[in-house]
Parts: C-alpha cells; sequence; structure tokens
C-alpha cells in the first residue's frame, strides 16, 4: 500500500503509533509531505529512524529545508571556530524561537558521524514527488505550488513556491494534487475537486493523520 501524512514535528511517538495502525511493512511506501522537524524534542531521533527506512520518502517542508540550512551553518561555525555573522546569528535565533531549538538541541546530542548523516539526509529531501497509484496520477508536495501552471515544468519552480501558497490555489492538471502544511477547518483529511489536504498537523492539534492512497482510508492517532 502507499500512505502519505504530514506535519511530523518531531512527533516520534506518534510516527510510530500510526505505523503501528496502518500496519506499515516492508511491502508499503510512505511519503512525508514536509515539517518532520522542529518542536519535537525528539526531532533529531526522528531523522534518524526515518533516514533508514528504504520505504519512506520526504518530501521537504520549509521547516526540514530551513533546519538544513542552519544546521549546516551550525556545522561550519563549530569547524572554524569564528562567530556567526550578525545576520546568520538574528536567523538562527527567530528560528530556534519557532521550534527549531527543540531540533537544534537534539541535533547537538547526537555523535559526528550521526551529524553528518542528519545533513546529508535533510539535504536530499525533494521538493515534490509524482506517482500512479491504480491508474490515478498524484503529485505530493508540501503546502501546494504557487502561481501553478500545467505549462510549466516542476523543475523550474522555486523551493518556496512550494511553502508559500495561497490560500485557493487552482490546479490546472489532471493529477491529484496532495498538501499538507497548512491545518484543515475541520481537523480532518479534506477534498475538494483534484485537491487533498492531509494537514490536521500536530503543531496546530494532537492529530496526526494518514491517508492510503489505493484504498481511500484515513487514519488518525
Amino acid at each position: 500500500m502507499t500512505y502519505v501524512m504530514t506535519g511530523l514535528h518531531g512527533d516520534l511517538a506518534r510516527y510510530e503509533a500510526m505505523l503501528c495502525e496502518i500496519k506499515f511493512s516492508k511491502k508499503d511506501v510512505l511519503f512525508l509531505l514536509g515539517d518532520i522537524v522542529d518542536y519535537g524534542e525528539e526531532a533529531a531521533h526522528l531523522l534518524v529512524k526515518i533516514s533508514m527506512c528504504e520505504n519512506v520518502y520526504p518530501i521537504a517542508g520549509e521547516h526540514d529545508f530551513l533546519a538544513f540550512r542552519m544546521l549546516t551553518g551550525f556545522e561550519r561555525i563549530l569547524s572554524t571556530g569564528g562567530t556567526p555573522d550578525p545576520d546568520f546569528a538574528a536567523e538562527m535565533t527567530a528560528w530556534a524561537m519557532d521550534g527549531g531549538n527543540a531540533t537544534l538541541t537534539g541535533y547537538r546530542a547526537l555523535d559526528k558521524d550521526m551529524r553528518e548523516g542528519v545533513l546529508d539526509y535533510l539535504s536530499e529531501f525533494s521538493l515534490y514527488e509524482e506517482l500512479e497509484v491504480k491508474g490515478k496520477n498524484y503529485l505530493l508536495v508540501h503546502a501546494g505550488i504557487r502561481d501553478f501552471s500545467p505549462d510549466k515544468a516542476l523543475d523550474d519552480y522555486a523551493p518556496e513556491d512550494f511553502f508559500d501558497v495561497p490560500a485557493g490555489q487552482k490546479y490546472d492538471t489532471d493529477s491529484i494534487v496532495v498538501v499538507g502544511h497548512a491545518p484543515t477547518a475541520s481537523g480532518k483529511i479534506e477534498r475538494e475537486g483534484n485537491l487533498v489536504r492531509l494537514g490536521c498537523g500536530l503543531r496546530e492539534s494532537a492529530t496526526l493523520a494518514c491517508l492510503c492512497l489505493e484504498t481511500g482510508e484515513e487514519f488518525y492517532i
């Protein structure tokens, strides 16, 4: 089976509970639609865990994208023994206050090899995934695609176009577009035309949602 979930925000326990709920096995595939890190105290350990699963595919959210840049800069400062420039220091402080402190604290507790592995893993996060399941085409992204045009190649969009997406963005495509990021009004998975919103989100609520693409079955923890 093919599963999709989003917005884990460092909640390793809830993630593992969902894997048990869906009876996830090596025969299944799971796509994570971003915002894996920040806020939750186990963000770094969650990254380590999913990095060891060949059938789990992460898609970058803005928190993951920023964490990679902040942690890379942090390692550069450690290696040179220098002091951060004021702009980076201000950005690091803002990130730490917006959930990044939990990620940084967990990251610093890892040994050198594990830290390198986490950075390598974050660097490989894709911005989107396209797949076909039971004859239906799916486009999986974090928040959507700003100013989407069917005539524009997905690789031509900037990373920010997948993170900062206006409400009501339409998708003129035959694919079913599955997004996370923003919490749904109902607190459940919502469908509108060819758009599926998964963003129940552990930051905004106590609910983690998961969708099976083959069956349409919804799971909540």
